[in-house]
């Protein structure tokens, strides 16, 4: 392997081991939505940021995906991110309902909500 090979490796290891891949929900702090849909399929990550070793730690809380029906496939992008969003709301309304979160998205239709 080559040098920068090896610094590569050793920079992902160190990525993956130094902070936490996935964090329990605190219902105090807000939530981050991330949502994103291409023409296979659909996927959202919801996120928090917690205080890690006094610095701020934006983890992973779940991720749901799935792919997209052969009828939604002839939906337009931003329709597409809208179904995306929905879904989001629909499988995890046990963490949204009722409680602060931000919609981050790349999709104008979707963030002009």
């Amino acid at each position: 392997m080559t040098v920068d090979r090896v610094k590569a490796f050793e920079s992902l290891r160190e990525a993956l081991t130094a902070t936490p891949l996935f964090l329990m929900p605190d219902f105090k702090l807000p939530f981050n939505l991330y949502i994103d849909a291409s023409g296979d399929g659909l996927g959202d990550a919801l996120h928090q940021v917690h205080i890690i070793n006094d610095k701020p730690v934006e983890g992973t809380i779940c991720f749901i995906s799935r792919k997209i029906e052969p009828t939604e496939a002839r939906y337009g992008a931003s329709k597409t991110e809208w179904l995306c969003l929905v879904l989001a709301l629909k499988k995890l309304n046990y963490f949204l309902e009722g409680w602060i979160f931000e919609v981050i998205t790349d999709c104008t239709a979707v963030k002009s909500l």
